[in-house]
């Protein structure tokens, strides 16, 4: 808003001095009216707010930043930290899986050894050749490892004696050795004699559930009387 003064000195150019100073004093009285000192600093109260609300927000944008490159940096640690621990589980896995197939071979070749007797005492088959361990070819035409396997004579028949060891025999096991194994054998021999040996069961009726299924279950201390 210009001065009296300056307000005057225009007007002067247009209008007689007279009516210029009149005209100009109107005006300047008419602005003061409008806006008061009061308005004046109820406007820069404002706009100091205005700037440190812009100051707070900037603030926290900075912080939320931060925040965020923390979070990225943790999320990133906890990304190797899982590969990690992703890796030594497998690795665990594959050691234990190792320790499981020794205790199964272990268990197994005292079942070659012991198995002809007891099933020739327990239920009158006589084992006409060696047990071991061998592949034979499924019923879809595809090879299948048995971990036990041999020919015995029972009443004058001949039976196959397919057997597998677990070092904890659970109904899982009982159940995959009937998928796996006995029933891709099934009309590759006539009679199947199946037997399951094991340290210790998961569950008191584990042994009972294998022999609702046909099989024969022998613990290691079986093996050794």
């Amino acid at each position: 808003m210009l001065g009296l003064i300056e307000l005057n000195k225009r007007f002067d150019r247009v209008f007689d001095k007279k009516q210029a100073k009149i005209l100009a004093q109107v005006i300047t009285e008419a602005y003061g009216d409008l806006v008061k000192a009061g308005d004046f600093n109820e406007l820069k109260a404002i706009v100091k707010d205005l700037a440190e609300a812009q100051k707070r927000t900037e603030l926290k944008v900075e912080e939320l930043a931060e925040a965020q490159k923390e979070l990225a940096e943790a999320q990133k640690r906890t990304e190797i930290e899982l590969r990690e621990l992703v890796g030594e589980h497998r690795k665990t896995r594959t050691q234990l899986g190792g320790l499981s197939m020794t205790v199964g071979y272990t268990l197994e070749n005292q079942a070659f050894k012991a198995l002809p007797a007891l099933l020739k005492k327990d239920y009158g088959l006589t084992v006409k050749e060696k047990l071991r361990r061998k592949f034979v070819t499924d019923n879809k035409g595809h090879p299948i490892e048995i971990n036990i396997i041999g020919e015995a004579a029972q009443n004058g028949q001949t039976s196959v004696i397919v057997g597998e060891a677990k070092s904890q025999l659970s109904k899982n096991d009982v159940d995959a050795f009937v998928i796996k194994k006995l029933n891709r054998l099934k009309g590759i021999y006539d009679r199947i004699f199946p037997v399951l040996i094991t340290h210790m069961i998961s569950q008191p009726d584990v042994e009972e559930y294998a022999k609702g299924k046909g099989m024969i279950v022998y613990y290691s201390y079986d093996l050794e009387s």
